[in-house]
């Protein structure tokens, strides 16, 4: 049932091995405690009641495998257990029923009846010894799987909600180190005398980017409308301290409120668009954020105007933590690429199924 190998033989086929010839020895020891054993026959009937069995189970085996019954849900696969163990008792019963004639035959050199008769007397008895056999290698192949179906399951919600609280705790010092937040203080400090108004503004957004940090983003998804808001707050903020240095511009055509995103997603975007683009301008530049629907994706792109330092491209703690955390959110489904595009500008996108 495990692909994993012992020398030269995988477990799975070490537990058949040593599974049915087990058995099969259980039944050559009653027959030989009964008074009636010949030699010849019992080894031949240990040997083809080992290679039954396997062959049985084996086949069952490659068709779960085949029909992905070890990904079905506990109430959907117990009908099929049911119908299962019924068939594979069946074919026991005619394959061992035929093969105790068959010996017999072989080496009695005389049959005292009929094949048919043989099998009326013995089916029933056989065919509760194949459906015990059956019903328990069935069970104890599933709980197999399902136990480390679980496993991997609770180790992969640990391994996201641990990868998730450090994306946070990232973004989180990112907006509260001594160049962003000094920076914004002194931003406020020259407003209050020269625009109230303003500073009353940035004082407003600053709270907010550093209330959702804290309490919003402990969620593993939330609306795709509570993610932009954050980010038009962020941009609005830093609008305030690069004035006419920065442009921003965002363009949605799908319904916000229908989708869900991983927190921080598109807002490590803007911020990773300001701190390696637009900060390292003279000139500033501008941010464009686009969320649209194609095919059956949502594509979210951040274009900025600057180039793509290896910086960004290797080593950002924040993008490779972006891109863990979509894989393991959407099972491979999602994907995340940024790029340096012809007209000097940084291109980042990502696409998330459209559900």
């Amino acid at each position: 049932m495990c692909l994993k190998t012992v020398g030269r033989i995988s477990t799975y086929w070490a537990i058949q091995l040593i599974a049915w010839t087990t058995t099969s020895l259980y039944w050559g020891l009653s027959a030989f405690f009964s008074g009636t054993f010949i030699w010849k026959m019992g080894i031949a009937d240990l040997i083809l009641d080992v290679i039954i069995g396997i062959a049985l189970t084996h086949m069952y085996r490659n068709f779960a495998l085949k029909k992905s019954w070890n990904k079905l849900s506990l109430k959907s696969l117990v009908p099929r257990l049911a119908i299962s163990v019924l068939v594979l008792s069946l074919f026991y019963m005619l394959l061992i029923i035929g093969k105790l004639y068959l010996v017999r035959f072989v080496f009695l050199k005389s049959s005292p009846v009929s094949f048919i008769i043989f099998l009326k007397a013995t089916q029933l008895q056989v065919f509760i010894t194949g459906t015990r056999l059956m019903a328990i290698w069935l069970l104890a192949y599933h709980l197999y799987h399902y136990s480390r179906l679980e496993i991997e399951t609770v180790r992969e919600n640990a391994r996201l909600s641990l990868i998730m609280k450090e994306a946070q705790l990232n973004n989180l010092s990112a907006q509260l180190n001594p160049h962003f937040f000094f920076n914004s203080l002194n931003n406020i400090k020259f407003l209050i005398l020269e625009n109230p108004d303003s500073a009353r503004r940035a004082i407003d957004l600053l709270s907010e980017l550093l209330r959702n940090s804290l309490n919003k983003n402990v969620e593993r998804v939330i609306p795709l409308m509570e993610e932009m808001d954050l980010v038009m707050d962020y941009l609005e903020l830093e609008k305030i301290r690069f004035e006419e240095r920065l442009q921003t511009k965002i363009e949605t055509s799908v319904n916000l409120s229908k989708h869900l995103i991983l927190p921080l997603s598109i807002q490590t975007l803007v911020e990773n668009a300001i701190k390696h683009g637009i900060e390292k301008r003279k000139r500033g530049g501008f941010i464009t954020v686009k969320v649209e629907k194609e095919n059956n994706f949502i594509k979210i792109s951040v274009q900025n105007s600057g180039k793509l330092s290896t910086e960004i491209s290797g080593s950002c703690i924040g993008l490779s933590n972006l891109k863990e955390r979509l894989f393991l959110q959407y099972n491979g489904n999602a994907s995340f690429e940024i790029a340096e595009m012809n007209d000097d500008t940084v291109l980042a996108t990502i696409l998330l199924p459209a559900k």
